[in-house]
Parts: C-alpha cells; sequence; structure tokens
C-alpha cells in the first residue's frame, strides 16, 4: 500500500512538469537587405535558428509542439505575412494543441550585423504578448547561437521563467 502512495504522489509531482507551457515554432524567414541577398551561408543560418531555439526552450522545460511545415506555407500568403497576423499564426498553433506560437524572421539590414526577431502569440486569443529582437554580430555559429539563447531568455523571462542559458567557454 505504501509503494502505491509513493507512486501516486512522484506522479503527481512529476506531472506538471512533463505537461510544461506548450510553444510552438514556426521556421524563421530571411529578410536579407544587403547588396548579395539570400546567400546559401544566410540560408543555413536562418534555418538552424528553429531547431536551437527549441532545443533551448526544451532544456528550460517547455513543452514543444510542431507545426507541419506544409501547413506553415499554406497558411503563408507571403512573405512576412505570419510575422505580421497574428491570429493567422494563432490559429495554426491552436490547432495543433500550443498554447503560445513563436514567429521569427532573420532581418539582415547589413553584412555586419543581423537581428534575430520573434513574436510571441498566444493562440487562445490571438494577441502578441511578446515582441523580441537581439542584435547579433557578424554570422558565424557561435554568435547566432548566443543571440538565440538571449532570445529564449527573453521568452522564457515573459512565460516561466525557468531558464538558464549554458557557461559560455
Amino acid at each position: 500500500m505504501s509503494h502505491l502512495i509513493f507512486l501516486c504522489i512522484a506522479l503527481w509531482l512529476v506531472a506538471p512538469v512533463q505537461a510544461g507551457t506548450s510553444i510552438a515554432v514556426l521556421d524563421f524567414e530571411l529578410r536579407d537587405l544587403t547588396l548579395d541577398p539570400g546567400i546559401p551561408k544566410e540560408i543555413e543560418r536562418t534555418a538552424s535558428i528553429k531547431k536551437i531555439l527549441v532545443g533551448e526552450l526544451e532544456r528550460a522545460g517547455y513543452r514543444m509542439v510542431n507545426i507541419d511545415l506544409k501547413a506553415q506555407h499554406q497558411a503563408n500568403a507571403g512573405f512576412g505575412y505570419l510575422f505580421d497576423h497574428a491570429d493567422v499564426a494563432a490559429v495554426l498553433g491552436k490547432a495543433v494543441g500550443a498554447e503560445y506560437v513563436l514567429v521569427g524572421r532573420l532581418h539582415k539590414p547589413s553584412f555586419l550585423f543581423a537581428y534575430l526577431m520573434g513574436h510571441l502569440v498566444r493562440t487562445r486569443d490571438g494577441q502578441v504578448i511578446g515582441n523580441y529582437i537581439v542584435e547579433t554580430k557578424g554570422g558565424d555559429k557561435k554568435l547566432t547561437l548566443k543571440a538565440v539563447e538571449s532570445l529564449t531568455v527573453k521568452i522564457d523571462g515573459q512565460l516561466d521563467q525557468r531558464y538558464t542559458p549554458p557557461d559560455p567557454h
């Protein structure tokens, strides 16, 4: 009997951690305003942002929800549409059971720096509850990782406040 009580208590304590706040992260768009836009290196960097961000949010205990890329493309009426239409992004997130959806963009006005931008949308009402901008210098992988960690700090600061970025080495 005591084992059953222990098991019930253990499950009760673990359940909220497993449930976690649910977030869907859309693929980031690249808005490259440089004289040589859309080079493969920038396309690759932009594609890597979602994977890194999802990993950091999972590490913080968030429950990540996947939105099918095909559904994202169908909902996107053109470049920047989902970024500018939180209501449509919310419908995508709500359809897969996410409480929040993050719509992101890598905005590159110069070869010297770029901005990692994100809108955190609450799916139940389509409201943008967070508008984030993180500047990153250059384009190497380590700097992109640090920018994503900074973005994660901002997202988490608005939600559950439990993320601690890795120690810089």
